[in-house]
C-alpha cells in the first residue's frame, strides 16, 4: 500500500536512524510529515517543573528536529492533549496514514486506541510496530505456547529465537528524499511548557542521540569488565544507558546486536540486563494489573504493612542512619539516577526493614528517576519485595550492612554523598552508630545529632518482616 502523504509520530523514539516507523513510513510515501507533542495529559501529572526527564526529552527533541531539518524536512513540535493533536494535525496535512512505534503501557494502549478510532472515522491508517524492544507480547512462548513468569527459562527461549534478523537496523537513509519539504519551525522553549532548567547540564549525563551514541562508545571500551565492575557503584561499571534507552535515543537492535555478537562474560552478563527489560515489557502486556499496583503474587496482595509515615520520609530524604541506603536516596533525589544494586538494596531496606509497602516505593522511584519506565520499575520492586515473577523469596532480606561493606567497602560512594561520615574510616563508616563516644568527639561527628541514629534495628526488623511475610492474609 502506496500513500501520497503520511504522519509519523515520534513518542519514545527520538532518533532518526534505526527507527521502524519512521522507516515503513518513508518507505512507503511520497512525502513523511514528524510530529512530536509534549502530551499534556502526562505533563500536567508532574509535580515537580524542574524535571529532568522533561529536559531530557526537550534536548533530545531539539536534536532530532534538527537532524530531520537537515535531511531538508522537520519536526513539527506540539503542545497539547496527543489524543487530540495528532488527529487534528492529520487532517490538517491531509494525510492518509499515521505511523507510529507500540508502547506497551496501559494508558498509552488506551490513548492509542483512542487515536486510532478518531483517526479511522476520516479514513486516515494507523499503522503502529514493533521498536523499543527485540521480541514483545508473544513472540516468546513456552513450548506450550503460554507466557513465561521466571526469567531463566525466558532467557533460554530469547537467545535460542534471537537471530541476525531480529537485530538488524532499518535502513532509514536510504529513504530520507521522502521526507516532506518544508520551511522549518521553531521549537517551543522548555519554559512555554511550563517547566524549568534543572541540574542536568552538570551531571554530565549528554542528552540525545549524539549522547546515546558517545555512552555507548565509552561502554564499548570497559564491556569486557562489566560483570565484575557492574556492582560497585564507586566504580564507573554501568553503561548508564538507561535513559537513553527509555528515550530511543539509541536503537535497542544496535545495543543488543553489539553485545550478542561480541560475546564474553562482560557482553554476555549486559545482554542479560537488555533481556530483562524484555522480559518486564511482556509480563506487562500478559498481566496489566500490574500498572494498577497489584501483586503479582496474589497470595501477596494484602500484606498489612504498618507504613509508618516518618519511616518513609526518612527513607525519601536520605536520612535512616544506615549510610548506604542513605547515600543511594540522596543520589536519587539529587540526580535522578540511581545504581541498579542500590535500587536492589534501597527497596529491600524499605518493605523488609522499615515494613512499607512496595508502592510506596515504587511511586517515589517513578517520580524521581530519569529512566523511569514502568515495567522495568514495577518489575524491580515486586522482586524486591517478594511480590512479583521469579522474584527474591520472602525470607531472603538483604543486610544493609554487609551489602555496604561488600560493594562499597572503602565507602567511597558514601562519602560523596553523606559527607558528614567522610572522616570515618573505612571499617566505621558502615555503621558509624558503633564507634565509641570518644572516637566520635575526636572526629568532631556526633551520630544522632551530625548524622542521624538508625532508624530500626535490622535483626529485630528482619524478624517482624519474617513474621509479616509468613502470615500474609491470602496465604
Amino acid at each position: 500500500m502506496h500513500y501520497k502523504k503520511s504522519l509519523v509520530w515520534f513518542r519514545r523514539d527520538l532518533r532518526d536512524f534505526d527507527h521502524a516507523a519512521l522507516y515503513h513510513a518513508l518507505k512507503n510515501s511520497s512525502q513523511v510529515y514528524c510530529v512530536f507533542v509534549f502530551d499534556t495529559e502526562i505533563l500536567n501529572a508532574l509535580k515537580d517543573k524542574a524535571d529532568r526527564r522533561v529536559e531530557f526529552i526537550w534536548e533530545s527533541v531539539k536534536e532530532l528536529k534538527t537532524a530531520l531539518q537537515n535531511w531538508g524536512g522537520d519536526l513539527k513540535v506540539l503542545h497539547g492533549n496527543a489524543r487530540e493533536e495528532i488527529p487534528a494535525l492529520a487532517l490538517h496535512l491531509g494525510v492518509q496514514a499515521v505511523f507510529t512505534n507500540r508502547d506497551y503501557e496501559p494508558t498509552a494502549i488506551t490513548r492509542d486506541a483512542h487515536v486510532a478510532k478518531l483517526l479511522q472515522s476520516h479514513q486516515i491508517a494507523f499503522h503502529h510496530f514493533k521498536d523499543q524492544v527485540i521480541f514483545e507480547q508473544d513472540e516468546v512462548l513456552s513450548q506450550v505456547g503460554k507466557p513465561y513468569s521466571v526469567f531463566t527459562p525466558y532467557k533460554n527461549a530469547w537467545l535460542k529465537k534471537v537471530n541476525d534478523f531480529y537485530l538488524k537496523p532499518y535502513p532509514v537513509d536510504a529513504y530520507m528524499q521522502h521526507l516532506a519539504q518544508v520551511e522549518p519551525t521553531a521549537l517551543l522553549s522548555l519554559e512555554s511548557l511550563g517547566f524549568e532548567r534543572t541540574n542536568l547540564s552538570t551531571m554530565h549525563l549528554p542528552t540525545g542521540m549524539h549522547g546515546g551514541a558517545q555512552l555507548f562508545s565509552d561502554f564499548t571500551e570497559r564491556i569486557q569488565r562489566y560483570k565484575e565492575a557492574r556492582d560497585f557503584p564507586a566504580v564507573k561499571g554501568v553503561s548508564y544507558l538507561s535513559v537513553h534507552l527509555r528515550f530511543g535515543t539509541v536503537s535497542i537492535r544496535h545495543l543488543a546486536r553489539e553485545a550478542w555478537q561480541r560475546g564474553g562474560a562482560g557482553a554476555e552478563t549486559w545482554l542479560n540486563e537488555l533481556i530483562w527489560r524484555d522480559f518486564y515489557f511482556q509480563i506487562l502486556h500478559h498481566h496489566p494489573q500490574v500498572a494498577n499496583g497489584r501483586a503479582f503474587k496474589a497470595e501477596f496482595e494484602s500484606l498489612s504493612f504498618p507504613n509508618r509515615a516518618d519511616h518513609f520520609h526518612a527513607w525519601c530524604e536520605g536520612n535512616t542512619g544506615y549510610p548506604l541506603v542513605d547515600a543511594a536516596m540522596r543520589q536519587l533525589n539529587q540526580t535522578g539516577f540511581m545504581h541498579n544494586r542500590l535500587r536492589m538494596v534501597t527497596a529491600s531496606f524499605l518493605v523488609k526493614d522499615l515494613l512499607i509497602d512496595w508502592r510506596w516505593g515504587e511511586q517515589y522511584f517513578a517520580e524521581k528517576l530519569i529512566d523511569f519506565d514502568l515495567s522495568a520499575n514495577n518489575g524491580g520492586w515486586q522482586w524486591a519485595a517478594s511480590t512479583g515473577c521469579d522474584a527474591q523469596p520472602w525470607f531472603r532480606i538483604f543486610n544493609p550492612i554487609t551489602q555496604s561493606e561488600r560493594f562499597d567497602p572503602q565507602g567511597k560512594f558514601i562519602r560523596k554523598y553523606v559527607p558528614e561520615l567522610s572522616a570515618c574510616d573505612d571499617q566505621e563508616i558502615h555503621a558509624p552508630w558503633l564507634m565509641p563516644p570518644m572516637r566520635q568527639l575526636s572526629l568532631q561527628l556526633s551520630i544522632g545529632k551530625d548524622y542521624p541514629n538508625p532508624v530500626v534495628d535490622h535483626a529485630s526488623q528482619r524478624q517482624e518482616a519474617l513474621a509479616l511475610y509468613k502470615n500474609a492474609p491470602s496465604k
